[in-house]
């Protein structure tokens, strides 16, 4: 197994083993960061003649529930390999009638209902290594890379999948899925999609100046958006399975597309221009 000295990857993506299993040359990559361990290993390999770092958000066998993952050294892990550009996708729920399973939606906006989940590298609490970051506060209106969302929709459609442009992700805290009660609400609200990831993932990127874009897979309806039982575990595995390979190919498509890192200059990479963030990024 590399160590993180070894490798080198531009751009990442945080989703499951399905996204990386069938390259044929992948190197597993052990990562240590100040916040603990990743949720696995890093898998790079190359995509569109782009070196890519593979990270399993819910570890390789999926043994993470979305409240349990370390998202803060999920995102350390990648900038410490050189990641500069990540790729989010997730499965979700509808809330809207239009947006059915096999939907696939490139979100503009976020709204956060997570409870317990560290959220923040300035925290102004110590680091192992006796650094102290400072308390920043990080412009966060528009939480995902503007150039990363026209790749991501220019991809889906390139492989005729009409992607929708543009909707709100609201995040809970999980594993549980919502009452319908809770569900009518967000829909009620406006607000397009729910899943158990997007946040702090979204955050972390922008704290850490990387452009973050998230391609979110509809695999059912919530359960305030229809009658019957509601959204179950199953339904949603056989939904997401059905869909992985189309998603697949639209992810690496994007891969290529993506700009180089010498070329950014979108408002991910300007977060925190003249702030003193009191510790050094990987």
């Amino acid at each position: 197994m590399a160590t993180d000295a070894q490798v080198y990857a531009g751009i990442g993506v945080i989703g499951g083993s399905g996204f990386y299993s069938f390259l044929e040359d992948v190197t597993e990559v052990s990562v240590d960061t100040p916040y603990g361990s990743p949720s696995d290993s890093l898998f790079i390999g190359e995509v569109a003649g782009r070196q890519v770092a593979f990270l399993p958000r819910h570890g390789r066998s999926h043994t993470l529930p979305p409240h349990k993952i370390n998202y803060r050294a999920n995102l350390w892990a990648l900038r410490s390999v050189g990641v500069r550009q990540v790729l989010g996708p997730c499965a979700v729920g509808g809330l809207q009638a239009e947006y059915g399973p096999g939907t696939l939606l490139v979100p503009d906006q976020l709204v956060d209902r997570t409870k317990s989940r560290a959220q923040t590298f300035f925290d102004g609490e110590p680091l192992p290594d006796g650094t102290v970051p400072n308390v920043v506060h990080t412009t966060f209106a528009d939480p995902y890379c503007p150039d990363g969302r026209r790749v991501a929709l220019k991809a889906a459609r390139g492989r005729g999948w009409d992607a929708v442009d543009g909707g709100t992700m609201v995040v809970i805290e999980g594993p549980r899925f919502s009452t319908r009660a809770e569900s009518r609400w967000h829909a009620a609200a406006g607000w397009s999609v729910v899943g158990m990831t997007g946040h702090p993932e979204a955050v972390l990127a922008r704290e850490l100046g990387l452009c973050y874009t998230s391609m979110a897979l509809v695999t059912d309806l919530d359960a305030g958006a229809e009658t019957g039982e509601g959204v179950s575990h199953t339904e949603v595995l056989k939904v997401f399975g059905a869909n992985v390979g189309r998603l697949r190919e639209v992810l690496f498509d994007a891969v290529g597309a993506l700009p180089e890192t010498v070329d950014r200059d979108c408002l991910c990479t300007h977060a925190h221009d003249g702030w003193d963030l009191g510790i050094e990024l990987p």
